[in-house]
């Protein structure tokens, strides 16, 4: 059973994200789905844009602490395109070419922040909140910074990077993890989908590749390393107190 649902209308598909008993969290099995989605639409010569939007309440929340997506054998090689599946996920939505608009009406949580950076356009609803919170259970948001750090306001992540605070749609407007937000989100990405119904394929394509060299550049520099780091960090003993206390739903033992 797929975790993601494809649709088409008019040149743009649909990819929805629906695992809502998780809250769509990044497990195995969806980033395999998802990455598996973006496959055939980068393939398909009837799909000029792609649509990432969820069902339920919550566009991701981030990591599955229960089922996370493998790390591969690339990593010991240090291979900086697919050091492991999120890392290729995240990396796959910025090389696809076509733009990856994000439709969010709900809440996105830690590594679910990854995939907004990673798509060209973001937009969500006014009641829609964003947290980095892998501070909270003793890790960082190390693979999710290689398209974040690049597009995003560097004293505003440096706040949420380290406090974990919640903050809305106006705020992550603010700061450059989203393009728009408004009462209504499908209201806010008519222009946008009109427009990329209007241009054609391949000015899409270039347009693109030439807004992404810098966040590639990242990826090739970086992601080995980050890819390590946040191995090495979910390993330790704060990280497992920290999921522990997660999914017992209590306050870990640092916090005073």
């Amino acid at each position: 059973m797929t975790l993601v649902h494809t649709a088409h209308d008019r040149a743009v598909t649909t990819l929805t994200l629906d695992s809502p008993g998780n809250r769509n969290a990044l497990s195995a099995a969806l980033v395999g789905d998802l990455t598996d989605a973006l496959t055939r639409c980068g393939k398909d010569g009837d799909v000029r844009a792609v649509v990432l939007t969820h069902t339920g309440n919550t566009f991701s929340a981030g990591a599955d602490l229960r089922d996370p997506p493998p790390l591969s054998a690339s990593l010991e090689r240090g291979d900086p395109h697919h050091p492991d599946a999120l890392v290729g996920l995240l990396r796959q939505i910025v090389e696809l070419p076509k733009p990856v608009v994000a439709r969010v009406t709900g809440h996105v949580r830690a590594g679910g922040l990854g995939l907004l950076g990673a798509c060209d356009i973001a937009a969500a609803s006014l009641e829609s909140t964003f947290a980095f919170t892998e501070v909270r259970i003793g890790v960082a948001p190390a693979v999710i910074s290689l398209p974040l750090l690049p597009r995003t306001d560097p004293r505003a992540l440096a706040r949420y990077y380290l406090t974990g605070e919640r903050f809305d749609a106006t705020e992550a407007v603010r700061t450059g993890l989203l393009t728009a937000a408004g009462d209504d989100v499908d209201v806010t990405l008519e222009p946008v989908l009109d427009g990329l119904r209007r241009s054609s394929p391949q000015g899409l394509a270039e347009t693109k590749s030439l807004l992404t060299a810098k966040v590639l550049e990242a990826f090739d520099r970086d992601a080995a390393e980050l890819t390590a780091l946040s191995a090495r960090l979910f390993s330790s003993a704060q990280a497992r107190e920290g999921m522990t206390a997660f999914l017992e739903r209590r306050d870990p033992v640092w916090v005073v």
